[in-house]
């Protein structure tokens, strides 16, 4: 009898033992995260003031995913005997001049992606990659300082495609107004005096007109976080047929070293090409601006990311 409660206590002093130490370890735990997000905000506010220091900031991330695949007697599938594959890659770079009195802001953002898909019962398909992704982005704004958030300004603006169609059509824009910079990270432009200018060689449904230019964009890197979103959008004086938005979104989680994974995202809303697509595409020659469906654009992207 007194063995058996011997081992009770001994079993209930154990029991209590771990309690206390792993009640204790908890709450050191607790501690030390408390300690690494104190030291990380303190990290930040540095960061912050480096991004303010004059002169020039230089940076690039980017995004890499693919897969590939292979199916053979796979009833189940409408494709039973194939072989697939896609890849892609987004560029998020950057340069941007920071002085007393003036700054210049440089981006660029690239993203292609390309998909095959192999019917081997077909030997007439097409087994080799086709585009899927293509998008070309680059930005230049010069902003002289009339205060400490707002400056006067110019911009350049040229969006197109690489691989298809390169630019046809292609979108520049170049105006003047004010650039408003509240915080280290956010820029927003409104420029009421924009011309909008569009190549391609559909001149009955691309057209050049003057407007109004406004984008916003806020990049930024929190420990091994980094993301950028840019809005773009001119508002036509002309027709509201001519209007356009793209709204591009990229995140990177570093994880191992310069490794990590990204996510791209992106939104666009462009009547011209939506008209464009369904007249040289579709065939649909009797569509116009008051017939087409304008949907939505999207486009995203999710693998490997590797920061620069």
């Amino acid at each position: 009898m007194k063995k058996k409660l011997l081992a009770v206590v001994c079993i209930l002093t154990a029991s209590a033992t771990f309690a206390q130490s792993e009640s204790e370890l908890k709450t050191s735990l607790a501690e030390k995260k408390d300690s690494i997000a104190a030291i990380q905000k303190r990290a930040d506010a540095i960061k912050s003031q480096i991004d303010a220091l004059p002169g020039w900031k230089i940076g690039a991330f980017g995004t890499i995913g693919g897969s590939i695949s292979n199916f053979s007697n796979w009833y189940a599938q409408g494709i039973p005997n194939n072989s697939s594959g896609n890849i892609g890659f987004t560029v998020n770079a950057f340069a941007n001049l920071q002085e007393d009195k003036f700054f210049w802001r440089n981006s660029g953002n690239v993203n292609l992606s390309w998909v095959k898909l192999d019917d081997k019962d077909d030997p007439d398909d097409n087994d080799g990659f086709r585009n899927a992704v293509d998008v070309f982005n680059l930005t230049s704004l010069y902003g002289w300082k009339l205060s400490e958030n707002f400056a006067v300004s110019a911009l350049g603006e040229y969006r197109t495609t690489l691989l298809d169609n390169f630019n046809n059509p292609g979108y520049l824009d170049l105006g003047v107004g004010g650039t408003w910079t509240p915080i280290t990270n956010l820029v927003v432009v409104v420029h009421p005096l924009n011309y909008n200018i569009v190549f391609s060689d559909e001149d009955d449904i691309f057209d050049s007109s003057l407007g109004t230019k406004v984008v916003a964009d806020y990049t930024r890197e929190i420990g091994a976080i980094a993301f950028k979103s840019n809005l773009s959008a001119f508002m036509s004086y002309k027709s509201d047929d001519l209007n356009n938005w793209t709204w591009v979104n990229s995140f990177s989680y570093t994880l191992w070293k310069m490794i990590g994974v990204g996510f791209d995202f992106g939104l666009r809303s462009n009547k011209q090409e939506a008209l464009n697509y369904a007249v040289n595409t579709l065939g649909d020659t009797a569509a116009t601006f008051d017939t087409v469906d304008n949907d939505l654009q999207t486009y995203w992207t999710l693998g490997l990311s590797y920061k620069f």
